[in-house]
């Protein structure tokens, strides 16, 4: 799909991290904006930076893991510029801790919004991008823990290998009908951003790698060269997006453990 000015993206979890790239490099690029995040005021100052730019923005604060406001969100957009052309479901959260120790109501949580958010991304906006008979794209944001798993982060986890999946069907879905849309899932490593403080720590037994985690984050990839990758993958029409290739060497030990049938070993894989 080619990324044109005047088009219409909208971005959940806008006003962090890969969002904020996103959007940064979405308005750089002239299209017009919907965004959307949970914190109020950190999305309000986002979208006066862009207006401030020159940039054509409507804003909403939005539950991606309520459906009501992600079609409102949906609503928003078609009242504001008419349709879609790029959809990123990106709003995520992090919880970390042995899996049997994290409560409940934060494996529920994080599976509402990493998750949740995305299948309520597709309910409300899919059945409109393929009625608009025209080019669109989804972009679903997982990571590297949607390909590979690792100890301490099993709701994370869960919840990006079913994004992985969730995709997948997506795009098999979208070629049976040989529709005009097109999906990808963004598998990142490590990306700039204070996710972490979306954490609640299930025992004292997670302190180190936590501060391991946010560190690694906090000097990642630069979102907005994040997002200069994701656009180009899209103008190639790539499924796979895939910017951080070191870790290729822990996914091909995966794939070798699963059809060789041996048990699986955890190794530190490279972001």
């Amino acid at each position: 799909m080619r990324i044109e000015r005047g088009q219409v993206a909208v971005i959940t979890g806008a006003a962090g991290g890969i969002g904020r790239g996103l959007a940064e490099e979405a308005g750089a690029r002239g299209l017009r904006l919907v965004l959307s995040d949970v914190d109020p005021q950190r999305l309000a100052a986002l979208t006066e930076t862009l207006q401030g730019q020159g940039v054509d923005v409507a804003s909403q604060v939005a539950d991606v893991g309520d459906l009501a406001q992600v079609e409102r969100l949906r609503d928003l957009a078609v009242a504001r510029f008419g349709g879609v052309d790029l959809l990123f479901n990106n709003a995520g959260v992090m919880q970390t801790g042995f899996s049997w120790e994290i409560e409940a109501e934060r494996w529920q949580r994080l599976l509402a919004i990493n998750l949740g958010g995305v299948v309520n991304g597709i309910r409300a906006f899919v059945p409109l991008l393929l009625d608009q008979q025209r080019p669109a794209q989804v972009v679903n944001t997982a990571s590297l823990a949607g390909l590979v798993c690792s100890p301490m982060l099993g709701p994370y986890t869960v919840s990006k290998q079913a994004v992985v999946a969730l995709s997948e069907t997506l795009h098999y879905e979208l070629a049976t009908l040989q529709a005009q849309v097109r999906v990808a899932v963004l598998c990142p490593g490590p990306v700039a951003s204070d996710i972490m403080a979306s954490n609640q720590a299930a025992s004292a037994a997670t302190e180190p790698l936590d501060a391991l985690l946010d560190s690694s984050i906090r000097q990642g990839m630069d979102p907005r060269e994040l997002a200069r990758e994701v656009f180009a993958g899209i103008e190639a029409e790539r499924f796979w997006l895939l910017p951080h290739k070191s870790f290729k060497p822990a996914l091909e030990r995966r794939l070798a453990s699963i059809l060789d049938e041996t048990n699986p070993v955890f190794q530190m894989a490279d972001a």
